[in-house]
Formats: structure tokens, sequence, C-alpha cells
């Protein structure tokens, strides 16, 4: 194993379209969705427990949610729990980490990759990110982990492969282009041509090349983390972050940097991965496992459902007896304060979790 290798896992959202079981003050990193009991990062902590040890595994979360990352995964270091002032998207959090990893290791080999995925065919995924770190390690690719696509969905980026006949099989292709979510006739074309891959969100990288580009490609980050070889790591750690963070801007990885480069890496990526980001997407998640009944998921202890197709039930009392019946492309979530019963229908959904933002819901937040 590559002493040099890490793992950066991201953690510092609010997960607000799992609303109401996902809160400010517990989001949904720390909460049990699914049915192996274990929330979203203590999964993300296992699995790359298996490829780097636990002591070159960091969390980037913010700073209110210090406490919870240390409860779900006790075995990393203290100063691996990486605190961010504000959450401001994943080129600022990918940033700080690399900072933080190169005054600890010039040489560090990075993964960085949201809490909130769900991998099967673990070996492999463990097999595909092992490579990808020799690969990084050797290079100065900049690597995005590309899911071969068995559909043409259009809830995920693609990223499309340079064909020219040099691909080698078990290594990265030149990226060519990214396309943000398609349309369904785009979605179409990109899985019947080929060539095109799900856009994974996980990003394998040498900590030098990654600080360079975001330097070349973002330079306000460059500027407002000036500082940060003596900053980082001291006491006066949280008052320089609170600075800078005050003034960057909200931005993905992808448009700070990945679009721009020209060390974008796709690698071919065939284990099942899925991103659980909404209600919809846990429904995708359940139905693949084959737990679904009349097309139905059910999460909750006790449940009187009948005559309901394509929807899904959860509670988080699972004391409580629900009842559901008739409804057709639902989701009912039932927590200690809120009730949501809506179509299953992402843009209505989101409709709903915005109106939550007006004053008067602030205690449901």
């Amino acid at each position: 194993m590559n002493n040099h290798n890490y793992c950066v896992i991201m953690a510092g959202g609010i997960g607000s379209r799992f609303w109401p079981v996902s809160r400010e003050e517990r989001p949904k990193q720390f909460l049990s969705l699914t049915p192996d009991g274990k929330s979203f990062l203590r999964l993300a902590f296992d699995r790359f427990s298996r490829i780097v040890p636990a002591d070159h595994i960091l969390v980037v979360s913010q700073t209110r949610y210090h406490d919870l990352v240390a409860e779900t995964v006790p075995e990393i270091p203290a100063d691996n729990i990486i605190l961010e002032p504000y959450s401001r998207n994943t080129a600022p959090c990918i940033a700080l980490a690399t900072y933080t990893l190169l005054k600890r290791d010039p040489d560090a080999v990075m993964v960085a990759t949201p809490a909130d995925h769900m991998i099967q065919d673990e070996d492999i995924f463990d097999e595909t990110i092992r490579k990808a770190l020799d690969y990084a390690a050797s290079s100065d690719a900049l690597i995005t982990l590309g899911i071969v696509p068995d559909r043409p969905d259009t809830n995920f980026g693609y990223i499309q492969g340079v064909q020219d006949g040099t691909e080698e099989a078990g290594k990265p292709i030149k990226v060519k282009t990214f396309t943000e979510k398609p349309d369904k006739a785009l979605a179409e074309v990109f899985f019947q041509s080929g060539g095109f891959f799900w856009n994974s969100g996980i990003f394998v990288w040498k900590a030098c090349t990654i600080r360079d580009e975001l330097a070349r490609h973002m330079p306000e980050v460059d500027i407002l983390f000036r500082g940060w070889e003596t900053e980082l790591g001291t006491p006066g750690q949280a008052a320089f972050l609170e600075r800078a963070y005050s003034s960057i801007s909200k931005i993905s990885i992808d448009y700070a940097v990945m679009e721009k480069t020209d060390k974008a890496w796709v690698y071919p990526s065939k284990f099942r991965w899925h991103d659980i980001g909404s209600w919809e997407s846990l429904f995708s998640f359940i139905s693949s496992l084959g737990r679904e009944t009349d097309g139905n998921v059910t999460l909750a202890g006790l449940s009187l459902c009948r005559e309901n197709k394509d929807t899904l039930v959860y509670s988080s009392d699972r004391g409580k007896l629900i009842a559901v019946r008739g409804l057709e492309n639902f989701i009912v979530v039932d927590t200690d304060d809120v009730l949501l019963v809506c179509p299953r229908d992402e843009q209505k959904a989101k409709e709903v979790i915005a109106n939550v933002a007006m004053p008067e819901y602030e205690k449901f937040r």
C-alpha cells in the first residue's frame, strides 16, 4: 500500500432535498436512511478504510458538525476532522483539504469523495480506486471516476472520453467534454453512442497537481488562502478560514477546474453506483435492491399500506403505525414534527422545501 495515499470525505452539506428528515442541525450524512442501518458518512468511512489507513482519511465538514463527525467516525484522529466555517460547495472544500494534506505530506495522492454515495460491487470499486491512485501518483492527471451507464438517465452529468484508438483497458481516458444533466433525448444519444460516462463526483489526483490547477483556474482561492502554509494546523486556523470563507465564491470543483483544465481524465468504472441526493434517488436505490413491494418502498417499523403504487413511505418513529392507502407516485415522510405528503416529482418536492425557507417555518429547517 502506498503510504502517500489519502481519502477526503466531503460531508459539509445540509442535505436539504431530504427534508424533513435531514435538518440543519443533523443533515443527511449523519442519518441512516437505508436498510443497512448505517449513516452515509459511516458507510463512506468503512468503504475507504479498506483502501487507505484510518489515519489517512480526512473528513471535511462544517464547524457546527464537529461533534457529529467525531461521534460517527471516532477512529480517525481529531486533526483529521477539517472544519469549514460555512459550506461553499466542493471547490473551496477540496482546496482546504488539499492545503491541509500538502502541509503534512507534499507527496500526497488523494481521493476526494462525497459522503452520500452507495456503492455495490465492492471488490470492483476497491480495485478501481487503487488503480486510479496508482495512475495519479505517476502522472499529472486529474481523474474523475466515470460510471459506465446502463440506461439513458437524465439525473446525472455526463463525461465524454476521447475515442482515438489509444485507449487501454484499466486506464483513464482523456476527457473531451462535460455535459450537465441532459434532457431525455440527449441522454438517449449519449447512451446509445457509447464513450459517455456518468460523472460520479469522485476524484483522484496528486495534491500538488490540483493545487496548481486551482491557482490557475480559480485564482481567488490562491489569493484568499494565501498564508495557508503557516496558518493551517495552528490556533489561528479558525480566524484564517473565517476571513477566507467570508469572501470565497460558492462553486463546484467541476466548474472551477475540471471543465477548464487540460489535465482532465475519466476512469471508466463498472461498479454499481448510486448518488443518494434526494428522496427520489433513495427510492431508485432501494428499488434496485429488489426490496420494494408492488413498486412501493416502505421504510417504517409498522405500516399498513394498501393499494399504493410506486410510492415511498418513510417514518423516523419505528414504533408508530403508518397507514397509507390509494396513493400513486407519492412520497410520504413522517417525523416527530413534520408530515410531508408530496407527489414523487423532484421539482414539486423542491418547491415545498423552498417554502420552508420562509421565516415562519424557521424551527422546522
